[in-house]
């Protein structure tokens, strides 16, 4: 499971870069764009951090 949550928080990223996308083009409120573009930014880098090597639990 462990290995497939950073290919699922990548799969999420680029869902909400495209939502961002389809929001600019639809003109919605910069707030609700920021906000998105806030999620897939977290969601890309908890994919990208998840695969570092480091310490077991």
């Amino acid at each position: 499971m462990s290995s497939f949550l950073p290919v699922l928080l990548l799969m999420i990223a680029g869902i909400l870069v495209g939502g961002v996308i389809s929001l600019v083009k639809q003109g919605a409120t910069k707030f609700s764009i920021g906000l998105v573009a806030v999620l897939a930014l977290l969601a890309l880098a908890g994919g990208v951090l998840w695969m570092f090597p480091g310490k077991s639990a």
